[in-house]
């Protein structure tokens, strides 16, 4: 019988399935008892689950990360639909469809991987077309680019994300740098390509989505600064020609300042037409994914509203 994804669930159906756990926490509740509270998930989305009664025995039979075999029932609580947990077993490995935890396909992924490389080398700028070359040389880099989420919570929050989001936003630089003859195009393609490139290195991906040591003490914006300049370097020794310092501060600006404001986290405000530009543009495509994800998850279909988002501070209408 082929399984029910998160998002195919309603109120009160009963669950016997296997999950992805991830944030697992052991909490006591009012009255002085544990209960486990993780967070259950499959390639349409994740849900809260809790189980009552518990202890540190069973808190430790598992790892985020695992694949749970999980009995309950759903709930509505809130507005949000929770899943309230009976029992939980390992899964038997032989029988998981790894198919079904991710969101993005091999075959997706390749071509995106494809799309971000045709763009690239569409630059026309030397010392951009150089960098651009050197970043695609490498391997590794490139094929963690591929895998990486682009967060953890919010938007594009899954394998490949990064990927989806940066194609995204570099479609979109191509279209809306004509229209703007005041815009360096190959400035801003190479800036929307470096934007969010520290998240490499910033997050842990291989199952668990997660913060790496490196993505806790300095975060992916110094990160990326870091990548920047180690390329920059590798450019100069293979083309034999120096790279002009002040394109090097203006990518570095575009890393810095892509967050908008301080108080999203930006150490610089955009100071350039194509630090302002990357900034909206990214913004557009991080807010319009993650609008679209919360009306996709919602799982109240008797109203065109979602449940209030305390993060946005409003209602989403989802037409009918």
């Amino acid at each position: 019988m082929s399984r029910r994804f998160i998002k195919q669930l309603g109120d009160n159906e009963t669950i016997d399935e296997v999950f992805l756990v991830s944030e697992k926490q052991l909490r006591t509740n009012r009255n002085g008892n544990l209960f486990l509270q993780m967070r259950l998930a499959d390639r349409s989305g994740s849900v809260t689950a809790m189980m009552w009664n518990a202890n540190d025995r069973l808190y430790g039979s598992f790892d985020n990360g695992d694949f749970l075999h999980v009995y309950g029932a759903t709930q509505f609580y809130s507005g949000s639909l929770q899943m309230i947990v009976n029992r939980i077993e390992p899964a038997i490995v032989e029988k998981i469809n790894e198919s079904d935890f991710v969101t993005l396909g091999s075959d997706e992924i390749e071509k995106m991987a494809a799309r971000v490389s045709e763009l690239l080398r569409g630059i026309r700028n030397d010392h951009l077309k150089n960098l651009a070359e050197c970043f695609l040389m490498d391997d590794a880099l490139m094929t963690n680019y591929a895998a990486a989420p682009a967060g953890i919570k919010h938007h594009h929050a899954y394998r490949g994300g990064l990927l989806d989001h940066v194609v995204s936003l570099m479609e979109v630089v191509a279209v809306v740098a004509p229209r703007y003859p005041d815009l360096d195009p190959d400035l801003l393609m190479m800036g929307a390509f470096l934007h969010d490139l520290g998240k490499v290195e910033e997050l842990t991906y291989d199952r668990e989505l997660g913060y790496s040591d490196a993505g806790q003490m300095l975060g992916h914006v110094v990160i990326a600064t870091g990548l920047l300049d180690t390329k920059i370097r590798e450019t100069v020794e293979l083309s034999g020609e120096e790279f002009p310092e002040a394109l090097r501060l203006q990518l570095q600006h575009m890393i810095l300042s892509h967050h908008g404001t301080y108080e999203f986290g930006s150490p610089k405000l955009p100071m350039t037409l194509e630090a302002l530009t990357l900034h909206l543009l990214d913004t557009l495509d991080s807010q319009l994914h993650a609008f679209a994800q919360i009306m996709r998850d919602d799982s109240n279909t008797d109203s065109n509203w979602t449940p209030y988002q305390a993060a946005l501070g409003r209602k989403l209408y989802k037409r009918e």
